[in-house]
């Protein structure tokens, strides 16, 4: 049982657990202490010092301390809002401000800035008392997924911890020292330069306009706008319990019949689901994996859909290549299925087709550009938008999205199973691709569909089916840090498995870099990955059919147009490869 200190905050008595630092112990009993550079679990460094209170232990009088790592004892009085606090919020704020670019009305962030609102919340205007030199940098948009705009940096460092210790990689972290400060990358290389994986975790650990994807809601728009093209939309799995946040709705809202009108109503000529592509990425991601098991071939094989991962692969650990999965991610199986089938289906040329996908991956923006995605001649996908983009594009329309009635997907491409559903969320992948795998080497029905073995938002997770005679042992991994040392014990020959899952974002899709960005104040305290993930798992076990194999498009379009799963014409729609890239 967890050992209790008593303390008085702001007068009251309250028992708290003795491990707990003065913000947690606040938080508990209702009291929001503002945070800028705390991240729990992440950054917990007292660098920025909004968080400042007045505690008194003992004899020793009160004392402006950091509440995020100071830590409780029995006796503690907290003060959280007297006008030595206020007055030393209110510095902090100042001084932050006389180095920042406070063009906020053009900042993607505006309206949703941890930074504004504190200011607003402590009454701090333009009249700035400490004004004076402040660096102009270089906007950095070299990269193809991102952009770092330093003028609005405030030296949090949440986006460099981020880096370092969620994924494991640290290509940005604080440059020189002092009035010089800021956030770069080693030898000052832009993004573009750099082994950046693309995944845009800084992003949505930042708390300003510093950081941000690509915007390319203007080139939707002028798509939208062009007669001589059909642009039609898909849109990832997790989005639907995701987007519905950056419209006011509590997390893990589905919203997919008002997301489904929404689009309608942009123009799109068809509105699809990238659920579909995910269960097509599964009957050739089993089939790939019971001839590698059969035919000797390499094993264990890795999935391929997170293209943050895979970038990593190519980038870090090369070696496993060839474990990877030649399967095409459901983004690109869709844009393959619709400038191909599609395509001919409608007897329109695939040139003049425009695939946008709404994604929760800033990688996506750049495996859309890799080579070997271009199943008919054109790219398979054209923009990839994240669901904050597409949350402005519903706003710059004027759709009012609350308001809306629900809508169904666009046929034939918007049939899709409760599999495929459960693929934004860790596991989902493994557990979609088990209740297919596992009919086809038994030959027989499975019943229980459920593998919760690899369910759940823990790091690393391990299992080991009875299949017909063989024994197939599986892993999870979600981030990179946890990828690396699922792997790492692979080379070392302390593991071995026939099949691993791996998603870059902590947690999968559900908490991908292009998802809506919450302030710490829910993130420190949230359960983000969990709540959204537990809709996605709710709304598969609402459907009808919760296999793969038993989807009736997938089956009609192998019939029609594709032959055989993983036959050539398939191969060479829904599959692509690999490079080794620098790392340095």
């Amino acid at each position: 049982m967890m050992e209790n200190v008593n303390i008085f905050i702001n007068g009251v008595s309250y028992s708290v657990p003795k491990n707990f630092t003065v913000l947690e112990a606040a938080r508990q009993v209702g009291i929001e202490i503002p945070t800028l550079c705390y991240l729990k679990e992440i950054n917990e460094i007292g660098a920025c010092r909004i968080c400042m209170v007045e505690v008194a232990e003992g004899p020793r009088p009160k004392r402006l301390v950091t509440a995020c790592v100071y830590p409780v004892s029995e006796g503690m009085q907290v003060f959280t809002n007297t006008p030595k606090v206020i007055a030393s919020r209110r510095t902090t704020l100042e001084l932050i401000l006389s180095t920042h670019d406070k063009k906020c009305l053009t900042c993607v962030r505006s309206g949703d800035c941890e930074l504004q609102k504190l200011c607003k919340d402590y009454g701090i205007d333009d009249a700035n008392r400490f004004a004076g030199d402040r660096t102009e940098y270089d906007v950095d948009a070299t990269a193809a997924h991102m952009v770092r705009d330093n003028n609005k940096c405030i030296l949090c460092r949440r986006c460099s911890a981020t880096c370092a210790k969620i994924q494991d990689i640290g290509v940005i972290g604080a440059n020189d020292r002092g009035f010089a400060t800021h956030i770069g990358c080693a030898f000052e290389k832009d993004l573009g330069e750099i082994a950046c994986i693309s995944c845009g975790q800084c992003i949505v650990a930042c708390p300003t306009g510093a950081l941000y994807e690509k915007d390319q809601i203007d080139e939707v728009m002028d798509y939208l706008a062009d007669p001589s093209k059909h642009v039609i939309v898909n849109t990832a799995p997790s989005i639907r319990v995701t987007l519905g946040e950056c419209f006011g709705n509590p997390v893990g809202t589905n919203v997919k019949g008002k997301m489904v009108a929404a689009l309608r109503r942009l123009g799109f000529a068809g509105v699809f689901d990238t659920d579909l592509a995910a269960d097509l990425t599964i009957v050739e991601e089993a089939n790939e994996l019971l001839q590698r098991v059969k035919n000797g071939g390499v094993l264990p094989m890795i999935t391929s859909c997170s293209p943050g991962w895979v970038k990593y692969c190519e980038h870090y650990m090369p070696e496993f290549i060839p474990n990877l999965s030649t399967c095409k991610s459901p983004q690109q199986m869709f844009g393959a299925l619709a400038k191909t089938y599609y395509a001919d289906k409608m007897g329109i040329d695939p040139a003049d087709i425009i695939v946008v996908s709404v994604m929760p991956c800033t990688a996506k923006k750049f495996e859309v550009g890799r080579d070997g995605e271009a199943a008919a001649g054109v790219p398979d996908v054209d923009v990839a938008l994240t669901t904050r983009e597409l949350a402005r594009l519903i706003d710059r329309a004027g759709i009012r999205f609350n308001e809306l009635p629900d809508e169904e997907f666009d046929a034939p491409l918007g049939e899709s199973t409760g599999a495929a559903v459960i693929f934004g969320a860790t596991g989902g992948v493994m557990e979609a691709a088990l209740r297919t795998a596992v009919e086809w080497l038994t030959g027989d029905e499975l019943k229980a569909l459920e593998f919760t073995d690899v369910r759940g938002i823990e790091g690393i997770k391990e299992a080991s089916y009875k299949v017909g005679d063989l024994e197939v042992k599986v892993a999870v991994a979600s981030s990179i840090s946890c990828a690396k040392k699922l792997l790492t014990k692979i080379k070392n020959g302390e593991a071995t498995y026939h099949f691993i899952e791996i998603m870059g974002c902590p947690g999968g899709c559900v908490n991908g870099g292009g998802q809506p960005v919450q302030p710490a104040s829910v993130r420190n305290f949230t359960d983000l990955r969990g709540i959204r993930a537990a809709a996605l798992y709710a709304e598969d076990e609402s459907l009808p059919i919760r296999k793969s194999h038993e989807n009736p498009t997938i089956k009609k379009i192998y019939e029609e147009y594709y032959g055989e799963i993983g036959g050539h014409k398939a191969h060479e729609a829904f599959h692509t490869h690999y490079v080794e890239r620098n790392r340095f």
